[in-house]
Formats: C-alpha cells, sequence, structure tokens
C-alpha cells in the first residue's frame, strides 16, 4: 500500500515536470527564410536601390491568446526588415541585379502585415498566419506597386507548439519573397 503511494507521488511528481517543461515559452521566434531554388530572372546591367520598412503597428511575430488572460507576444530575434532585405539582397545579386544606394531604379518593400495569432483554448489551438508585402518599384519614368500575401489557418489538439508555428511562418515567408524575385512584371519594369 505505501509503495503505491510513493509511485503515484513520484508518476505525479514527473508529469507535473513534464508539463511545465513543455508549457515553456521561448523569448522570441527565429526567422530564417530559406529560399530553395532562385528564379531563372536575369537583371543583367541592370542597379537599384533597395529599401525595406516595416508598417506595421506592433513588432511582434507571434500572438497567444487565451481567454481572460493577457496575450503572450514573441518578436523575432531581429528585425524582420532587415532579415527581408538580406534575402533580397542576396538573391537579386544572384540574378546578377546591382542593389547600391542612389541607383536609377528604387525598389520599397513594406512590410504590411507579417503575424501568427494563435487562439488557444484548453485543449486545442487555431492559427491564422498571414504576411502581406507591398513591393512598388519606380523606375525614374513610372512607378508599379504589386501587393504580395500568404495566408493560411490550421488548428490542432492540446498547445501549440512554437517550434512549428515557426517553421512554418520561416517556409510562407521564404514562398512569399520567392514570388517577388521571380515576379516578371518586376522583372521587366527595372530599366
Amino acid at each position: 500500500m505505501k509503495c503505491h503511494s510513493y509511485t503515484s507521488l513520484f508518476f505525479t511528481f514527473i508529469m507535473t515536470f513534464g508539463l511545465a517543461a513543455c508549457s515553456s515559452t521561448p523569448s522570441h521566434v527565429i526567422v530564417a527564410p530559406d529560399l530553395m531554388t532562385i528564379p531563372a530572372i536575369y537583371h543583367q546591367g541592370k542597379h537599384a536601390q533597395l529599401n525595406v520598412v516595416d508598417m506595421r503597428t506592433a513588432n511582434h511575430i507571434v500572438q497567444v491568446l487565451r481567454k481572460g488572460e493577457a496575450a503572450t507576444l514573441l518578436s523575432a530575434q531581429a528585425r524582420l526588415e532587415d532579415i527581408i532585405k538580406v534575402n533580397l539582397t542576396e538573391h537579386w545579386k544572384k540574378q546578377s541585379l546591382q542593389i547600391q544606394n542612389n541607383a536609377s531604379n528604387t525598389i520599397n518593400v513594406s512590410i504590411e502585415k507579417a503575424v501568427i495569432s494563435v487562439e488557444q483554448q484548453t485543449m486545442e489551438y487555431k492559427v491564422q498566419t498571414e504576411i502581406v508585402v507591398k513591393v512598388t518599384v519606380n523606375n525614374g519614368e513610372q512607378t508599379l506597386t504589386t501587393t504580395f500575401n500568404n495566408r493560411g489557418n490550421s488548428d490542432g489538439p492540446l498547445q501549440a507548439d512554437i517550434a512549428v508555428l515557426e517553421r512554418n511562418f520561416n517556409q510562407r515567408l521564404a514562398k512569399l519573397l520567392s514570388q517577388i524575385l521571380a515576379n516578371e512584371k518586376i522583372a521587366k519594369f527595372l530599366m
């Protein structure tokens, strides 16, 4: 009888410790889009100045909402506009577009929305992810504005896993950046 109560106590301790470990929330999310393929567009002899601005009113990427509690907000480990600028610069250079200040072509990338909204309930969660980026290209004569969107919904049992949300966000962001790099209207508009 006494052995059974120690076993029960031990099991309760292990379960409590395990649940506490599972519920720890990271302090930030790692935004690192991995663009696997570079679209076969070449900008030989073309130059552009690239500006990226974050127009969002709040800088968090993840918001976890629980009824009756304050929202848990997680920002990216680095500024989102810097991450996007580095990725676009790297891949446009691979397409032979020279990124430099004071170029006749100006590419302005505006981050309108980038958020993972989690509605966490006791035994389930629902996720809405939305990334909206507006690209405005001025070639010295005309202006072209194109908006790129990537949205998605998911749900699951128990608690949302931040690592999974992070991976999905990175995949969505990589797809959106690839769409910008592959956009033929932008490519033709650059002089």
